[in-house]
């Protein structure tokens, strides 16, 4: 490839990554309660395993899922992550606390020490709903990555949940289309599992956008690629429940 083409390709990926490539620009966390999105794993062990036994679900008025989509939406253009005149964190993990704060939820609330703000998430999700990486998810479930950037810079791939978004919808084709918060502010991607290393169709059709930059040792790499699980918190109402 020409120097010059792979450079425009790389400041492309470079303007498009969110948590996904270091501290993203403009990521100015607005509140501190501990959880850092851009905080090293834990431990070696990287993304906490299941809650055992069933369950507790969360107690969110009528309507939350939908209200959770409208608001995720609503925030779509918008490098300022603020929810009821409350400015959250500029990143990923921001968004998402903030869209479930909205509904009287803290999502944050079973992390643990040394977690990092995706990981706290995952916790939270494995203890009052659903971790599941098949089948077709629905609006406002979310959505889990992992190695989306080298987080302890070391060139190694260790560095475990590290970015987080949410379902808007599903495209006729199995895309699922993820809002999410990334460097330029909060914006729709897509994420075809069908096709986790294919960035288009034939057609020219977007499946997989960027996720991860190039680095040493290290090719970029897709949406598609870095899934880890969809996470289920949200009762399923009206349309959504007959789908």
């Amino acid at each position: 490839m020409p120097p010059v083409r792979w450079l425009g390709r790389s400041l492309l990926f470079l303007f498009l990554s969110a948590c996904a490539a270091g501290r993203p620009l403009g990521a100015r966390v607005g509140i501190d309660d501990g959880f850092r999105p851009f905080a090293a794993a834990p431990s070696a062990t990287l993304v906490p395993p299941a809650v055992a036994g069933e369950p507790r679900p969360l107690e969110v008025a009528p309507g939350a899922r939908a209200s959770a989509v409208e608001l995720a939406r609503s925030l779509v253009g918008s490098r300022r992550v603020e929810v009821g005149g409350k400015r959250f964190g500029d990143d990923c993990t921001g968004l998402v606390r903030g869209v479930y704060a909205a509904l009287g939820v803290d999502i944050m609330s079973a992390g643990q020490a040394g977690d990092n703000g995706v990981t706290a998430i995952w916790r939270f999700t494995a203890q009052r709903g659903r971790l599941y990486d098949g089948g077709r998810p629905l609006p406002g479930d979310l959505v889990f990555f992992r190695e989306t950037y080298d987080l302890n810079r070391d060139g190694q791939v260790n560095d475990g949940l590290t970015h987080i978004g949410l379902v808007d919808d599903v495209e006729p084709d199995g895309t699922v289309l993820v809002i999410h918060r990334v460097a330029r502010g909060v914006v729709r991607y897509r994420m075809n599992l069908a096709a986790p290393t294919q960035a288009k169709d034939p057609a020219g059709k977007v499946l997989n956008d960027g996720l991860r930059l190039a680095g040493q040792g290290s090719a970029p790499r897709l949406t598609g690629e870095l899934f880890v699980s969809f996470g289920t918190l949200l009762p399923v109402e009206g349309s959504l429940a007959r789908r």
